[in-house]
């Protein structure tokens, strides 16, 4: 039992004497330390070039992006021309059988809404971690359900998922 008590002794006063030297690159709340309250971003509206997406999802993709920055940084939002810049489009908006039912019908079990958005992030601080690309997500719903009568929740589960990765793409560097 002493052996113990020594060696969480010797691991408590490591751990506070590593903390006390070691300067940690990113905070622990995540981020890029440089990315304080002084920073500003601007999101412009996403445009959409999917035929099928629903006419509002550009906007309410736009939408969650700067709710997201809003409620996680302590960033300033401007219109347009922030430090960072995000701007973007819907390019595939599509529903696709996701499982095949057991038995001879050969019908699908669930469907799957898959929405894919190209975004071009601009970071005016580090050029080097601006970047041009694809982020794709989907959601699965039963095939007996009607599109259009989960087709709102499936688009704020896809919304979350798409800007927690744009987010850790930009903002967080991950």
């Amino acid at each position: 039992m002493k052996t113990f008590r020594n060696f969480l002794f010797a691991s408590f006063t490591l751990l506070i004497l590593q903390s006390s030297f070691c300067k940690f690159p990113y905070s622990l709340t995540g981020g890029r330390p440089e990315l304080t309250d002084t920073v500003t971003v601007s999101v412009l509206p996403f445009t959409n070039s999917a035929p099928l997406a629903k006419a509002t999802y550009a906007n309410s993709l736009t939408e969650s992006l700067r709710d997201a920055i809003q409620r996680q940084t302590r960033m300033k939002m401007v219109p347009s021309g922030g430090d960072l810049n995000f701007e973007g489009n819907v390019t595939a908006y599509s529903v696709s059988p996701a499982a095949i039912q057991a038995g001879t019908t050969n019908q699908a079990a669930m469907n799957r809404l898959t929405i894919t958005v190209n975004v071009k992030y601009t970071d005016a601080i580090n050029n080097k971690l601006s970047f041009n690309s694809n982020f794709s997500r989907y959601s699965d719903f039963s095939a007996s359900q009607n599109l259009a009568s989960v087709e709102d929740q499936l688009i704020k589960d896809i919304n979350d998922q798409l800007v927690q990765d744009i987010m850790n793409r930009s903002i967080n560097a991950w």
